[in-house]
């Protein structure tokens, strides 16, 4: 495998960002935004999300039905997401048809024009996608956690939006809010195959010169945190539960180690902590997740579960219990190695889905202005040590500094 990385910034800002490797024929490429959720204000919740929607709805030289078939005719495939600082159009396909992928996603990103009747057709198809999202007990505790994490601040709005908000976009509203907020040197176009990188810069530079655009909207900062307490009734058969809190932002020292961390505490792992102490020696839970989310000046630590409404309170209490074992007892240096090797070997599994790296290339670029090596990320976990990790637990894990969500049956 090439380690080497491709880069190119045009005169307009945009950014090119390529890693070629071998033994594929597939390229994965997306076009990634510096706009998102936390963008909004309250008259304009979800509107990012609907715009997103509406960029496959047509274009200067496209109809929707074009964009559709235009990547899946060839077996490839063409998709979108928002999240709370990004939107991201990306596709995969055979490197035969990788001019055709770039193309689209430029026409989609800067071409689209919100036909109105599709801006009507396409309301509808996000009211329902909100209401089976509000089906989901699990999709709605992490959203309701955000908004209890970061109160009013537009990070915990829902990226779907409002039924009130979503009935009255038109189409200059979009036009408004992403001329005023979409910024040219904020957006990176990443790309993972086995073309050559001049061929991969060639076809770049064809379809994205485009009018330079400066971003005039300022991102409000996140706001001071308070924990809270909050419960739910909903109709839901199992007692949920998220406990967390505000943690380190995206270029803080103690992002990978707090990652390390709570990998141990909740990772993907049957051997984590809290999978051992609610499911395994108990089975009180089917599964229990640690997250932690970075952002570029905040981020989010939290504990999701589910369990019998009579053994939520013997949960939580075990899940404290786990949280202040870090706190009060320094890792040994056994424990400590194998959570390393552990955190590691995932890192390294994650890397060979090719897919997956384009969107670490894409997101590292726009979040630190470069793409952290592997080894390099490997040398910040060896010489990470208990005693910082315990300092880390001992900020993040304090009991006085938690909030807590609960979703109870109805």
């Amino acid at each position: 495998m090439k380690e080497e990385l491709h880069r190119v910034v045009l005169s307009n800002g945009i950014r090119l960002v390529y890693k070629q490797v071998e033994h594929t024929q597939i390229v994965h490429c997306g076009v990634f935004l510096d706009v998102g959720s936390r963008d909004e204000d309250e008259p304009t919740q979800g509107i990012t999300h609907f715009w997103e929607h509406l960029a496959f709805k047509g274009t200067r030289k496209r109809k929707s039905y074009q964009i559709i078939s235009s990547i899946d005719s060839v077996g490839g495939e063409l998709n979108a997401y928002t999240d709370k600082e990004k939107v991201v159009f990306f596709a995969s396909v055979r490197d035969q048809y990788f001019e055709r992928a770039v193309d689209v996603l430029s026409d989609i990103t800067f071409h689209s024009i919100f036909p109105e009747s599709e801006i009507e057709k396409e309301r509808g198809v996000i009211l329902q996608e909100m209401a089976m999202y509000l089906d989901n007990p699990d999709d709605s505790l992490q959203d309701e956690f955000e908004s209890v994490i970061y109160d009013k601040h537009p990070m915990g709005m829902n990226i779907l939006g409002r039924q009130e908000t979503v009935s009255t976009f038109r189409r200059a509203d979009f036009k408004g809010f992403f001329k005023q907020r979409v910024d040219t040197k904020r957006i990176v176009f990443s790309c993972v195959g086995n073309l050559p990188p001049w061929e991969v810069e060639k076809i770049f530079c064809n379809y994205f010169t485009v009018k330079s655009s400066k971003r005039t909207a300022k991102r409000k900062p996140a706001g001071k945190y308070k924990p809270q307490y909050k419960e739910l009734i909903r109709p839901v058969k199992q007692a949920k539960c998220a406990i967390g809190r505000p943690a380190y932002p995206v270029h803080h020292n103690y992002r990978i180690p707090f990652y390390l961390l709570v990998n141990m505490l909740g990772g993907p792992g049957m051997n984590s902590r809290l999978n051992m102490a609610l499911r395994e020696r108990y089975g009180y839970v089917y599964s229990i997740d640690a997250h932690y989310i970075s952002y570029t000046d905040t981020g989010m630590f939290a504990v999701f579960f589910g369990t019998k409404p009579n053994k939520l309170e013997r949960c939580i209490t075990l899940v404290q219990h786990e949280l202040d074992k870090f706190r009060s007892k320094q890792l040994n240096g056994r424990q400590l190695k194998a959570a390393k090797e552990q955190l590691k070997g995932q890192m390294a599994m994650a890397e060979e889905n090719n897919q997956t790296m384009m969107m670490l290339l894409g997101r590292s670029t726009l979040d630190l202005n470069r793409v952290p090596s592997l080894n390099e990320v490997f040398e910040i976990i060896n010489e990470t040590d208990s005693v910082t990790l315990r300092r880390i637990a001992e900020e993040m894990f304090d009991p006085d500094g938690l909030s807590f969500l609960t979703m109870i049956p109805k």
